[in-house]
């Protein structure tokens, strides 16, 4: 039990050590955790023999990951998805196992060797590639969601990957992977005739299907009832266990059944707790798998070969991402978004290494081959979230230069008093409250589709680089009465603000800020008025809770007023403080205290009993005067 206890640890510290450091420098969870992988596996020695059986169970975590994708999808949803889902994903698999296939025979493996290779790498990482995606905040969009499609479809063909791989056994390597019957599950079908075998994968899929309209919504019903958290928890994990299970025992995918199962319950009443309750479990089990892959990584294999995987991972790589490239423009996943779902599936996935072991066990790819190949996969894995970092840093920002550096700047026809730089979400409301009161403006962006949706509702505004000095100039900076700064990047809106306040110190510049950090640097800078932009409609709400929570509304007006009054008291001495971090103080003790006091004077403010407010902008509420008919309602 110790040495349980032990392993566990060490796989812990790793995660929390590894994970939290390469969030900071933007390389994402999933290269930490291989990162971690590597650090406690091939170079500390940490762990050992334990890491393939670790990874097996950690698999599970795909099968939940699916089963939540498929919560958050309806019948209706995988049928508009249909011509992605067998159009894009079949020509993805058929074109690449043919690529692969023909690249193994060249190398001179026989056809059988070859056309399992094919297959294998045909598969993508399911867990990587939609983990990176929903941090990221991508699986909506357009090449997301064709990724999820060949991802669903690849998981679907691993099921006629795994009837084929036994037909394509080698007589001269029975001897040495016949030992497959004992590595054989337990299965309800393996010696079913084809009709008798299909007529028990109907009957699964269907019970799957029932069960999850008729029965399951009864039992978490009933399990509600009890009153315990953790028995609905139980249920939950039981659910999809079951499904796993079940599906296991008919030769059919964990993952593709667990999807299924999802998307029959994405109507539930009970969907979100379900979601919630599996979350976490899935989050570490991913996490525990792609340790796993990075600890498995055989070393002294690498050593003596590594010119050999190292070009293999390249080619791989490079393979695929051309057939993916050429069929992003095919179905018309273009720009950005087609990069987005080349980059994303260039690699092989962990179905990989399940292929690679049933090709093994059942004599078609030799030992010593499957040891280069498996480190081939776990290397394209390892790159994946490389080639993340090198779509968010080298091909976003030039489709975002071509999309709006393909125009040139507006000609800009007229001057105001004021000038708004940047016209998104935030500068909208300011140009149109402008507007309502006849002041005359000149909004500028750099965004093409923002200026077009301020034309649309009748603003005049002009595309080019706010933060361009001839811009600035031709809009008439030097007779401006008042600037406002609301473009999204921070350091240009800094640089921008020093730079008026250096030529143009007359102009009263209103800057916004991300929050309270960049609100400091904007008043280093010089401006006049700093504005958080989430922080007066975190205080509205904050009074709205206040409200929802019993407290009288004049009341909570007063609270927040408190709130503000206290912020603005000890702000100078929190922006003297903040400057000792700007200059190299990783952490300032007076910071952290004066933050303190603002806290405990916070709490003293909120206790007082305030009088009624005079400020105009503060409304006073009055209570209702009794009257003869109240009472008599009364």
């Amino acid at each position: 039990m110790t040495a349980y206890f032990i392993q566990a640890f060490i796989y812990l510290v790793a995660a929390v050590i590894a994970v939290p450091l390469a969030k900071r420098y933007g390389l994402g969870s999933v290269l930490g955790y291989l990162m971690a992988g590597v650090v406690i596996g091939p170079i500390l020695g940490l762990v050992g023999q334990e890491t393939t059986t670790i990874q097996h169970f950690a698999e599970f975590g795909v099968v939940m990951m699916l089963f939540l994708v498929g919560l958050e999808l309806d019948p209706k949803g995988l049928w508009a998805m249909r011509v992605r889902l067998v159009g894009l994903g079949g020509l993805q698999v058929g074109l690449t196992t043919v690529a692969g296939t023909a690249i193994a025979w060249w190398l001179g493996l026989t056809w059988q060797t070859s056309l399992a290779i094919g297959l294998l790498f045909a598969l993508s990482s399911t867990a990587i590639v939609l983990q990176t995606l929903s941090e990221k905040g991508l699986e909506k969009t357009e090449g997301g969601r064709s990724a999820f499609s060949v991802l669903l479809f690849q998981d679907i063909a691993v099921i006629p990957m795994l009837a084929l791989i036994p037909l394509l056994a080698l007589p001269e390597l029975m001897g040495a992977g016949d030992d497959r019957a004992s590595h054989a599950g337990i299965s309800l079908v393996a010696h079913l005739p084809g009709w008798a075998y299909a007529l028990v994968v109907v009957a699964a899929i269907g019970s799957v299907i029932a069960g999850g309209y008729y029965l399951v919504p009864k039992l978490f019903r009933y399990v509600v009832g009890s009153g315990l958290r953790e028995v609905f928890t139980a249920t939950a994990l039981m659910l999809v266990i079951g499904i796993a299970a079940l599906m296991s025992l008919v030769n059919l995918s964990p993952a593709l059944g667990a999807f299924l199962g999802g998307i029959v319950l994405a109507n539930s009443e009970f969907k979100h707790e379900i979601e919630a309750n599996i979350d976490p479990f899935k989050g570490l089990l991913l996490g525990l798998f792609f340790i796993t892959v990075g600890a498995g990584i055989d070393f002294q294999v690498l050593a003596s070969q590594w010119g050999t995987v190292l070009v293999l991972g390249v080619v791989v790589i490079a393979v695929k991402a051309t057939i993916l490239l050429v069929l992003a423009l095919l179905f018309r996943v273009r720009g950005s978004n087609g990069w987005l779902f080349t980059l994303s599936l260039a690699q092989a996935g962990e179905f990989g290494f399940v292929l690679l072991t049933y090709s093994v066990q059942n004599s078609v790819i030799p030992v010593e081959i499957s040891q280069v190949l498996s480190l081939v996969i776990a290397l394209s894995m390892f790159l994946t979230p490389l080639l993340f970092i090198a779509y968010d840093r080298l091909v976003l920002p030039r489709y975002r230069r071509v999309k709006n550096d393909g125009r040139q700047p507006d000609a800009i026809d007229e001057q105001a008093p004021v000038i708004v730089a940047g016209v998104g979400r935030f500068g909208q409301i300011i140009c149109r409250l402008l507007r309502a009161n006849n002041m005359p403006i000149v909004a500028l962006d750099h965004e093409l589709e923002q200026i077009e949706n301020l034309r649309r509702i009748h603003i005049k505004s002009y595309f080019g680089d706010a933060s361009r000095s001839d811009l600035l100039e031709t809009a008439g900076i030097e007779q401006a009465r008042l600037l406002v700064v609301a473009i999204d990047d921070r350091k240009r809106a800094v640089d921008m603000v020093k730079y008026v306040k250096h030529y143009y110190p007359h102009v009263w510049v209103l800057a916004r800020a991300f929050d309270r950090g960049h609100g400091y640097q904007l008043r280093e800078a010089g401006a006049d008025d700093i504005v958080s932009e989430t922080y007066h409609s975190a205080l509205e709400m904050g009074g709205h809770a206040l409200t929802a929570m019993g407290v009288h509304p004049m009341r909570a007006k007063q609270m927040t007023w408190a709130f503000v009054q206290n912020e603005e008291a000890h702000e100078d001495e929190l922006f003297d403080a903040w400057k000792e971090i700007e200059e190299g103080i990783n952490f300032s003790p007076r910071y952290g205290e004066l933050f303190m006091k603002l806290e405990e004077a916070l709490n003293s403010a909120m206790q007082q009993d305030w009088p009624e407010p005079q400020r105009e902008d503060v409304p006073i509420w009055t209570p209702p005067v009794p009257t003869e008919d109240s009472d008599e309602k009364r």
